[in-house]
């Protein structure tokens, strides 16, 4: 068999293809074509992922506007640790390696992580205040109606005494009766002012919910001259929240996307390439001494992908500047709340020093506004 030795063997020693030849060279390149295709499938796969996945963050934000950019931002915090796990190289992480393929999965998960509330209603998503706009437009209506009644009955009762229909006590004259008037409406002011203030998302104030109950047991006549109460049960009940704007139910309602997280996605074919997303994203409620929901898990039952997410949310959600009912914290005061939820073993102690330390939370903040933490 002559060997060859340069480009001119190529040239001046030509020779045919055996049968062979031709046969491995045709087994080879069907192999490249299988290979192709199959990377091409592959590439296919993780557009169709991505693109489900964005649609779905669109819907969610759609639904609920005011946490808008949420699931990117927890996205970007909690990827953004795993990698920095992925560099450790000793200690309790030093094993803890996240591939290109888990690192996707952790990205879906983090993405995903709210997809439940499509399941909740959108009123109680978006709700602002303890009472919902149309029921306090119905509240305000009410004391209007309330005030006209005032009016109506001074204004009677004054005619009744100016005509001598009107049986009073001696001293009891104009004046009196329009003081009278006056202290009603004042009174009813009152009332109102502090309803108001009671309405917003703010924790209510020591003595409030026995106000409230005094102001709700009061009556009124209506246009048919039924008694009716200041407050309905229902007002009452929204009014009387200790803090924040959801009632129990509405708070339970929320509490419940979570269900409805892992319920959804665990309906979709992950594969072989991301099957634990289900998990991930239904477990970031969860809470190291058990006290989180839905299930009560403990900490041997939530993995390190999801201990990283519950950090990140619960960093976005307390920096957010985007929540119509609640201001954002300062950076220093949220890291103060997680130390918090350290010291009682609900957060992963490690996993939150490496948060503080990396400073990873900066690359979610405005810079514009002056947020970026250099020396915390």
């Amino acid at each position: 068999t002559k060997s060859l030795r340069g480009v001119s063997d190529f040239t001046k020693s030509v020779t045919e293809f055996s049968a062979t030849d031709i046969e491995y060279a045709e087994i080879v390149a069907q192999q490249a074509g299988i290979a192709l295709e199959n990377a091409l499938l592959t590439l296919e796969k993780e557009q169709l992922f991505d693109g489900f996945v964005n649609a779905a963050v669109t819907a969610i934000e759609q639904r609920d506007p005011t946490t808008s950019g949420h699931s990117h931002r927890v996205s970007k915090l909690t990827l953004g640790m795993a990698e920095i796990l992925n560099g450790i190289d000793n200690g309790r992480f030093k094993d803890t390696y996240f591939d290109k393929r888990q690192l996707k999965e952790i990205e879906y998960a983090s993405l995903l992580h709210d997809f439940g509330k499509l399941g909740v209603r959108e009123q109680v998503l978006v709700k602002a205040k303890k009472l919902y706009p149309w029921e306090y437009d119905i509240l305000m209506e009410r004391f209007e109606h309330i005030r006209s009644r005032f009016e109506i009955e001074y204004l009677r009762e004054y005619i009744d005494f100016l005509t001598g229909k009107a049986i009073v006590a001696p001293g009891f004259g104009a004046d009196t009766y329009r003081l009278t008037y006056e202290n009603r409406l004042s009174e009813l002011d009152e009332f109102l002012a502090f309803i108001q203030k009671c309405n917003e998302p703010t924790v209510l104030e020591q003595g409030g919910f026995e106000r409230l109950k005094d102001i709700g047991n009061l009556s009124f006549r209506d246009s048919r001259t039924k008694s009716r109460p200041f407050l309905s049960e229902r007002e009452l009940h929204a009014l009387s929240v200790s803090r924040g704007s959801l009632t129990r139910e509405e708070f339970a309602e929320i509490q419940s996307h979570v269900v409805h997280t892992y319920e959804f996605l665990r309906k979709i074919p992950w594969g072989r390439s991301f099957p634990n997303v289900p998990l991930i994203a239904g477990k970031h409620h969860e809470k190291l001494d058990g006290t989180g929901y839905p299930k009560g898990s403990f900490e041997e039952e939530i993995p390190t992908q999801t201990r990283l997410m519950t950090i990140a949310d619960i960093f976005d959600a307390l920096t957010a500047s985007d929540r119509p009912y609640k201001k954002a914290v300062p950076v220093g005061k949220a890291l103060e709340i997680l130390e918090m939820e350290v010291k009682v073993h609900k957060i992963d102690k490690d996993l939150f020093d490496i948060f503080v330390e990396s400073k990873v939370y900066n690359s979610v903040l405005d810079k514009s506004d002056g947020w970026v933490a250099e020396n915390i």
